[in-house]
């Protein structure tokens, strides 16, 4: 991948390893509440957000970021917790996505949010189409959930005064 190129991506899951990639793919992606919608009448949940490009190389000098949809298909119900979906001028940043088996009809995906919130998808089976649209931009920040000391600890900053 190219900085400033338009390598745009384009994901489908269809079972549990590919929503790991997919996963993968969308963390620490920015989500406006404004556009996430369950269409109950197309069994789909979408959202809108902006995604971080992972699969740029680690030393690229010019980070990006790039517009992208995301489609659930086969989805039964949608239930939010710690999100105040009234707000929607307010922004959520996606940490993962997370299948969960129950061994009956219907499984369901998690998507899990900084501050905890999460969305909870109850689908018949994995069915979702990752997209990106537009043209990249540069972004100065590349996200760092911090690395672990040696011992496994995470690293402390102290002097926050």
């Amino acid at each position: 991948m190219e900085p400033g190129t338009d390598n745009s991506l384009k994901l489908r899951a269809r079972d549990a390893e590919d929503l790991i990639v997919v996963s993968a793919m969308l963390q620490d992606a920015i989500v406006p509440l404004g556009d996430i919608a369950f269409l109950p009448d197309e069994n789909s949940f979408v959202l809108a957000l902006n995604r971080y490009r992972w699969e740029q190389p680690e030393n690229v000098t010019r980070p990006e970021r790039i517009h992208a949809g995301v489609r659930f298909d086969d989805v039964h119900r949608v239930r939010y917790s710690g999100i105040d979906m009234k707000n929607r001028s307010g922004f959520l940043s996606l940490l993962s996505l997370e299948h969960q088996p129950h061994g009956k009809n219907r499984d369901s995906i998690i998507l899990y949010f900084s501050g905890g919130g999460k969305i909870s998808l109850e689908i018949e089976l994995i069915s979702c189409l990752l997209s990106d649209f537009g043209t990249p931009w540069p972004t100065q920040y590349r996200p760092d959930h911090g690395e672990p000391d040696v011992d496994g600890s995470p690293d402390v900053d102290e002097n926050n005064n």
